[in-house]
């Protein structure tokens, strides 16, 4: 028997090897705003997060409106800009249609905004495996368990029946506060160390090797 109904992904950095990608985009908006380049480490621990948080960590004492700018030119570089290719992980489409034939729905929380994961669902053709989604637009930023709780009410699931799956602390320790298990992935954002501070059911190192737990 399946342990869980419902099986909650966030996107970048656990379906999609898009880490790159980010991090060389918001080096690039600092380039071209000239403003502080943030490290690579500091970038990632920032995956996960709305927009919007992640530039309060990253350039705190910037004016709200100059972070409007940032997102601005972030956007540019990510949808026209950067070349970085970022496609799915080996084995994402093989796990997420056995999960789908084994019963599970599938839904995605992510920290893209609603048009950014509308576009990478199209692009990738994975739009038919979700039967619900939460955005960065939508809910309050991860670690704030908004998004599960919109799902679980969404989809009429009780929380010991969710699991989370998640590359980053913030996945995890959202899971946390809403109350339901997780799975930590360590080729993401943050590596085994960084994501046992959350208490995991259990990490990962590759998609397929989710369907030992699931």
């Amino acid at each position: 028997m399946k342990q869980y109904e419902l099986v909650i992904f966030d996107w970048d950095g656990t379906l999609m090897d898009s880490i790159g990608k980010i991090v060389n985009c918001m080096q690039q908006t600092a380039v071209t705003l000239n403003v502080s380049m943030p490290s690579e480490s500091a970038i990632r621990d920032i995956i996960g997060l709305s927009m919007s948080e992640a530039l309060n960590v990253l350039h705190p004492d910037a004016s709200s409106d100059f972070h409007g700018e940032m997102i601005e030119v972030y956007r540019q570089q990510y949808l026209q800009l950067n070349k970085t290719p970022s496609p799915l992980f080996d084995g994402v489409e093989s796990l997420l249609a056995q999960l789908n034939q084994i019963g599970y729905q599938i839904a995605v929380a992510t920290g893209k905004a609603r048009a950014g994961l509308n576009r990478v669902l199209g692009e990738t053709g994975l739009n038919t495996h979700f039967v619900a989604s939460r955005c960065a637009d939508e809910a309050q930023s991860k670690p704030n368990p908004e998004m599960i709780f919109q799902l679980l009410n969404e989809l009429n699931i009780s929380p010991d029946k969710a699991v989370m799956v998640g590359d980053s602390v913030h996945d995890l320790n959202m899971a946390n506060n809403a109350g339901i298990d997780a799975i930590g992935v360590n080729y993401g954002a943050h590596g085994i160390e960084q994501l046992q501070q959350a208490k995991p059911k259990v990490i990962v190192s590759s998609p397929l090797e989710l369907l030992d737990h699931l």
